[in-house]
């Protein structure tokens, strides 16, 4: 099994957009794809760790990238990279959960942009072993099969319990207007009347 490094260095070497872009950035400078790479990764990591708005640039980092290479995934005819994608996405899914009740007591934390955009990173990163591939078959595939049952059955009671309430809600509207139409024509009639009433007297 080739190592980290090896595997590092074969993605930035290989065909794929980030490596496409850190060419042309050696090519007008000259300096190599790895010292390209390695000056990135430091510069993001210190703006995450000091810089103003890192909770944005760690969002952008989770989402504009694997989105822009889930639409290609849906786009292509390969099925592969299909199931990886949505395997990110219900690990970005779950994350962004747990996120929204952890952000409270861990934002203030120096090094939270920088281990929150260090876990996104590994969750897409290229390779078979990543961490949505991970977290997904240790942790969510099992409690998936355990619980999907009584989940689909709630659901379901659920669905049923909704679409008898907006029927109710419906009827009960489509009443209030019958209703209200009928009263405007009484009304209107009674107004009608004197003044038929009045013509024929004269």
């Amino acid at each position: 099994m080739p190592s980290l490094r090896e595997r590092i260095h074969s993605y930035l070497h290989g065909d794929n957009l980030v490596s496409r872009l850190l060419s042309k950035v050696e090519a007008k400078t000259g300096v190599k794809k790895t010292y390209l790479a390695t000056g990135s990764i430091s510069s993001l990591g210190l703006y995450l760790i000091f810089g103003y708005g890192a909770s944005l640039v760690c969002n952008l980092i989770g989402f504009v990238y694997p989105a822009y290479i889930s639409i290609k995934a849906i786009e292509s005819t390969d099925k592969q990279d299909d199931t990886i994608w949505l395997t990110y996405w219900v690990v970005y899914g779950i994350f962004s959960v747990v996120e929204f009740f952890s952000d409270i007591f861990l934002f203030w934390f120096p090094f939270y942009y920088l281990g929150k955009c260090t876990f996104l990173l590994w969750c897409m990163a290229p390779f078979s072993w990543n961490g949505s591939q991970i977290l997904y078959n240790r942790f969510i595939r099992p409690f998936f099969l355990k619980h999907h049952q009584t989940v689909d059955g709630v659901v379901h009671d659920l669905g049923g319990h909704v679409l008898n309430t907006a029927e109710v809600v419906t009827r009960e509207v489509l009443q209030t207007l019958t209703s209200s139409r009928s009263l405007l024509g009484r009304e209107g009639g009674q107004q009608a009347l004197p003044s038929s009433t009045h013509s024929k007297d004269q």
